[in-house]
């Protein structure tokens, strides 16, 4: 088996997709959050952390006049996505 058959089978090719919601205040990165990929369907478990990231930053958001964007990613290993697409 080569190399490349090996690192296809290994743990860390086959990770579960990681998602995160991510805080920003204009062009700053503020705080990013790890979120649970099963629970995002359930309604009110992103809001949940956006209203608490909004209180813990109130202070922060107050100074800016434009309110804070958020954004979900979902970071995958680069050699999964490169499988997904050539799939």
């Amino acid at each position: 088996m080569g190399l490349y058959q090996k690192l296809k089978q290994s743990s860390f090719v086959k990770q579960s997709p990681t998602m995160k919601l991510m805080m920003y205040i204009g062009n700053d990165l503020i705080e990013a959050i790890q979120l649970e990929v099963d629970k995002i369907r359930i309604p009110g478990y992103v809001g949940n952390f956006k209203r608490t990231l909004k209180m813990k930053y109130h202070e922060l958001i107050s100074q800016h006049e434009d309110p804070p964007d958020f954004l979900v990613t979902n970071l995958l290993p680069q050699s999964r996505q490169t499988d997904n697409m050539n799939s």
